[in-house]
């Protein structure tokens, strides 16, 4: 017994010297791996640099969307958001494109400086143009951002739950965000959709009455290291929730968010719902 006391501080000492001799090995993945914050926020530098290079393709980028391909999802719209144009968000389209799904969107503008009920109403005429060349009579809708509050909008106020099958929403502001007040500063009282965006705006309180009417499967992908909408102001009730460790140009970039949105979309459809137009 007396043995086994004396060699008690020895295995200890032993067991110490390995449990740090792990932690310094392990160190480096640790504090800057993947999953470290400086691995994040490197990751997020890089998606944010793609994404502006992507950004600059502006709205006039060529498409090649045929609506008689053969498809057994129905068509995707894509929304971009303030300051946004349709090539910020080309590498989302692409991978889409290569999962064999039909994608469109559309010149919303590159400001966007409009009512976000108007652009909601011309998102409304365009699905209605979209889905008469198509044999589908829904749509998926992904919008970041502001786009998703397009999208929302149109779902919720204008008769979309009935056009949509599934909405997703990725980094919007649901709640409001201050940094609209950047674009108080520099567009003023030429833009409508900057006093939309702060929270407790009357576009907003507007937005949130009543529950989102059946028919429509939202979601909600939200970056947790999102300085521009924080994750709190993304929330809504009655939607599925999906949080990432990225930030808010990484929703569109990212190959991670990519796949948990893909699989958002490959969901087996809930029982009852239709989307396909009658023979």
């Amino acid at each position: 017994m007396a043995d086994d006391d004396s060699r008690s501080p020895t295995i200890r000492k032993r067991l110490r010297s390995s449990w740090l001799v792990r932690w310094v090995a392990e160190a480096p993945t640790r504090w800057l791996g993947r999953r470290s914050t400086v691995g994040q926020d490197l990751r997020g530098s890089a998606d944010g640099l793609s994404y502006l290079r992507h950004l600059a393709r502006g709205n006039r980028i060529r498409r090649q969307a045929s609506f008689d391909k053969t498809s057994d999802q129905p068509p995707v719209l894509l929304i971009h958001g303030f300051l946004g144009t349709r090539g910020s968000m080309f590498l989302l389209e692409r991978r889409l494109v290569e999962d064999g799904r039909v994608v469109v969107s559309f010149n919303i503008g590159t400001l966007n400086t409009r009512d976000i009920r108007r652009s909601a109403f011309l998102i409304h005429r365009k699905i209605e143009r979209v889905l008469a060349q198509t044999p589908w009579k829904k749509i998926d809708i992904i919008g970041h951002s502001m786009g998703g509050l397009i999208g929302l909008y149109y779902v919720k106020k204008l008769g979309g739950h009935a056009r949509v099958r599934r909405l997703v929403m990725m980094g919007t502001p649901v709640r409001g965000t201050w940094i609209a007040l950047a674009g108080i500063a520099t567009l003023g009282l030429w833009s409508t959709s900057s006093w939309q965006l702060l929270p407790r705006s009357r576009f907003l309180d507007e937005l949130a009455q009543g529950p989102t009417p059946p028919g429509t499967e939202v979601y909600t992908i939200a970056a947790a290291r999102d300085w521009v909408v924080p994750l709190k102001t993304t929330r809504i009730s009655g939607a599925t929730s999906v949080t990432v460790p990225l930030g808010h140009s990484s929703l569109v970039v990212s190959d991670d968010v990519y796949d948990r949105l893909i699989q958002i979309l490959r969901a087996p459809e809930r029982e009852g719902d239709d989307v396909n137009a009658p023979p």
